[in-house]
């Protein structure tokens, strides 16, 4: 006697029992793989959204990068040091410092780890009287700009000015009548013109720049300087305390402070509009985390409540089956079936329901989750199901958890089933 055979013919013969089993199968295996579904399609949506948001950010940061590096330019030397004994008042009265400090400062700096400043560059200041031109000037001696330790090279923020020559600001070479390639005469020694300076509206109009060398000849001031100019780097804008302390670590006998500008104001708001789109990044991930984790919650509640419900139905159209039976099963036996065929006749039925209603609650928990998904997400794709959400492993296990849970469900009226006795059971009747 085929067991397979006749569990086919009970289930064509007792259909709407067989129907109500499979709807509470196809619910279960529905809720499951739509549950599943939904999760994956928030999980896509979310990698969207951040890899949108982090695009949107890296070409943000790129032109504030850009602007900064700009602004780096036109802030200019920003820090200046300063011998320690000099006297501030008097040296924003005179923008130059009547005290002197040995050059070779400028390479001690050069040669430390600095990650506070850049763009190193020494500098000898005075005013003093032109002589030959009876007139006030400032006169600054500078020389190429002193890369530092570790630092890739750099395009200079000031071009340095080649012995014998000189560089004019704006009104020196105006009141001179002084143009690129003329001769001009300075303490007694003689300079050619190698640039003339645009109004720039600030002391720099009435500047004259040779090479410190010269300048240090000129002033009696071998082997001297008077301020070494220098530029914060981005890690340390706003926060002159960290620059002074890597500074006065290594020159102890010196003192910094740091020129505000309204270029720094804008470089500072800049990094704060950088700052503010990576926390934007960051604060989306932490939103989408947890609505992911409100959406995990609520599915752990509702899908182990569908299982049970569908279980306990399961089981008491098994019961119901088992009464209608009775004399079935009892002329089964009498007839030689053992209890061991009989409980397979029972579980091969639930096994085929379990089969059936996975491969059916698979595909509609599959579009359905799919269409809300897509509708709670705002997914832009015409698709039901937005692509790259198939997944063999999903399928694999609603087509192993359907016919587990609807045999575990029959399992109790299968056993009972097989403990009656058939005697008894015709006797009955």
């Amino acid at each position: 006697m085929n067991i397979f055979h006749l569990a086919v013919k009970e289930i064509l013969h007792r259909k709407l029992n067989f129907a109500l089993g499979l709807l509470s199968i196809i619910a279960a295996i529905g809720v499951f793989v739509g549950a599943l579904t939904l999760l994956k399609i928030h999980d896509l949506r979310t990698h969207q959204i951040l890899e949108a948001k982090e695009t949107e950010t890296r070409m943000r940061m790129a032109a504030l990068e850009d602007e900064m590096r700009k602004a780096m330019l036109n802030l200019g030397f920003n820090i200046v040091i300063l011998p320690k004994d000099v006297n501030l008042t008097d040296w924003h009265a005179d923008d130059y410092a009547a005290k002197y400090m040995p050059e070779d400062y400028i390479e001690k700096l050069a040669k430390c780890h600095l990650i506070t400043v850049q763009h190193l560059l020494p500098s000898l200041q005075q005013k003093i009287k032109w002589p030959e031109q009876k007139r006030t000037v400032l006169l600054v001696g500078t020389r190429g700009e002193v890369p530092h330790l570790g630092a890739g090279p750099k395009k200079p923020m000031v071009e340095p000015v080649p012995q014998g020559a000189i560089v004019l600001g704006f009104e020196i070479h105006q009141d001179l009548g002084l143009k690129v390639g003329d001769k001009v005469t300075l303490m007694g020694r003689e300079f050619t013109v190698h640039k003339c300076h645009d109004r720039r509206g600030n002391k720099d109009d009435i500047t004259v720049w040779i090479h410190l060398s010269e300048a240090q000849e000129l002033l009696n001031k071998k082997g001297l300087i008077n301020a070494i100019l220098a530029l914060e780097c981005q890690c340390a804008w706003a926060n002159l305390p960290k620059v002074r302390e890597e500074i006065t670590k290594i020159l102890p006998d010196t003192q910094v402070i740091e020129r505000a500008s309204e270029a720094l104001a804008r470089a500072e708001a800049r990094i704060k509009v950088g700052e503010e789109a990576v926390r934007s990044v960051e604060q989306e991930r932490q939103n989408r985390l947890r609505l992911r984790t409100e959406r995990e919650q609520f599915a752990a509640v509702l899908v182990p409540t569908v299982m049970i419900a569908s279980a306990l139905w399961i089981g008491f159209l098994a019961f119901g089956n088992v009464r209608e039976r009775r004399v079935e099963i009892g002329i089964l036996r009498a007839l030689g079936l053992r209890s061991r065929q009989v409980l397979l006749l029972f579980l091969s039925k639930a096994v085929v329901m379990g089969l059936v209603g996975g491969a059916i609650g698979y595909g509609i928990g599959y579009y359905g989750g799919g269409l809300v998904g897509r509708s709670l997400e705002h997914l832009g794709t015409s698709e039901s199901v937005p692509p790259g959400l198939f997944d063999w492993k999903t399928l694999a296990l609603a087509m192993g958890l359907a016919p587990l849970l609807s045999a575990v469900a029959s399992w109790i009226p299968a056993v009972l089933a097989v403990q009656q006795d058939p005697a008894e059971v015709l006797r009955e009747e």
